[in-house]
């Protein structure tokens, strides 16, 4: 295979899972061997090409193949892990003598162990996240300046360039424990992105755009992602600072996916049971409005996180985890929820799929709703407490007079406190940015302190 190629057409993957399995089977059967009480493996298999280009030039392009194999074991409450990328038998067999090894000389852990045996999920199915294509670096090069070139040629103030991307990947993965679960996962990803600057000296400004699928059909055409890049850059021209005061506050959908993923955190069973969490000991209270709603749902078709089983091979479930502005449950795994006293959620490994439950129209609704505030479209730097809730961003976005953008602003700060802020808010949009696993609309928060000059 070429080195800057992705696996063929010819699709091999049901076999390379077979193989997989095999491995990973051949390890459980060493680890009870070796005296373990409890093991699990995980085999993993990526293939990656991602290009670069900038200004009409390729800058990058890097093909990836990676492989990992990691085992832990567990003698009684005590667990050691070891890990290797090497198939040959004796490096498998020195991988379990070392988790072996290391599992005999740590402390016990109470909560320590895999999930248990009743959680494990039996229907194993697909969910539409496989669709290989052949992808050489030549067609993602031509893909990559065809955006760049589409964005630079919609103004003559687009004077320069971040670059533009394209990148393809498939994995497999296999996960299987002495319980004797083993279950198989295949998907592939695909991306095209532009980064274009406006402007000139002082002045420039930089934003842009990017689609992902799961399947290259899906994306959005190199061309217009480009155009939009160009359109976002050119929007953000000539901003305007604001004095400092308290304000509605529109989310764009992309940034108010980070309100939610700040919501998760802070009902993560890690946080949790750390007590490092603004929202300890609030499944069943009231942390949002009473019509507010988020559902997981791990069985969404083409999904980006949708799976029969979490990481340890618990089966999920759709359910609701904010309804009716109620927490009605953690995100947890195994560990965490024997530290808490609960039972896994089948969270392993993160969330499946959340829907945010829209009570709104699209963008242009939520402005004229809002009347005058402001628009983030851009959020930076890291200032959320996650003890606290205590929240302080840098932004920057559009300033709105009567429903309609006004003008651009940059160089602010957005603050407040995240209990307040999901208590304040008043409307979520159906403009959902379906680009990641947080599927959410335009969120709109009734007041903050936005600090300017």
């Amino acid at each position: 295979m070429p080195a800057t190629d992705l696996p063929s057409i010819t699709d091999d993957s049901q076999q390379r899972l077979q193989r997989l399995s095999a491995i990973a089977q051949q390890l459980l059967e060493r680890a009870r061997a070796a005296g373990a009480d409890q093991c699990e493996v995980t085999c993993n298999e990526d293939a990656g090409l991602a290009v670069n280009v900038r200004m009409g030039e390729v800058e990058t392009v890097e093909a990836t193949r990676d492989r990992g194999i990691g085992v832990t074991v567990y003698f009684g409450k005590c667990k050691g892990s070891a890990s290797t990328a090497d198939l040959r038998e004796d490096s498998l067999a020195a991988t379990v003598a070392q988790a072996c090894a290391i599992a005999r000389h740590t402390e016990e852990d109470p909560d320590a162990g895999l999930a248990d045996a009743a959680l494990m999920a039996t229907a194993l199915r697909e969910f539409d996240a496989w669709h290989p294509a052949a992808f050489d670096a030549d067609r993602a090069i031509a893909l990559a300046l065809e955006c760049e070139a589409a964005g630079r040629e919609v103004d003559a103030r687009i004077g320069n360039s971040d670059g533009a991307s394209v990148n393809a990947n498939a994995s497999l993965s296999v996960y299987a424990n002495s319980h004797g679960f083993l279950g198989g996962e295949r998907s592939t990803s695909y991306s095209t992105g532009c980064a274009l600057i406006a402007g000139e000296g002082e002045g420039m400004q930089r934003d842009g755009w990017y689609s992902v699928a799961l399947a290259q059909g899906d994306l959005e055409a190199p061309g217009a992602i480009g155009r939009k890049a160009a359109q976002r850059a050119l929007a953000r021209l000539e901003p305007r600072a604001l004095p400092t005061g308290q304000v509605p506050v529109l989310f764009s959908a992309e940034m108010a996916r980070s309100l939610i993923a700040s919501f998760v955190n802070a009902v993560s069973g890690g946080a949790l049971y750390r007590r490092a969490s603004f929202l300890l000991d609030s499944a069943g209270t009231r942390v949002f409005p009473d019509w507010f709603a988020i559902e997981e749902n791990p069985f969404l078709p083409r999904g980006f996180r949708s799976a029969a089983f979490d990481a340890e091979g618990v089966a999920t479930r759709r359910s609701m985890l904010v309804e009716d502005g109620i927490v009605r449950r953690y995100v947890l795994g195994s560990y965490s929820a024997r530290k808490l006293g609960l039972q896994s959620t089948g969270n392993a490994g993160g969330v499946h799929n959340l829907t945010v439950r829209a009570n709104a129209g699209d963008l242009a609704s939520m402005l004229c709703g809002m009347g005058r505030g402001l628009l983030v479209t851009e959020l930076m730097g890291q200032g959320v407490n996650a003890i606290t809730g205590d929240y302080s961003r840098g932004a920057a976005g559009f300033w709105v007079e009567n429903g309609e953008i006004a003008h651009p602003v940059d160089g602010i700060t957005i603050a407040g406190n995240l209990k307040d802020m999901f208590a304040a808010i008043e409307a979520v949009g159906s403009d959902v940015d379906a680009r990641s696993h947080i599927r959410t609309g335009s969120i709109l928060v009734g007041k903050m302190t936005v600090a300017g000059r």
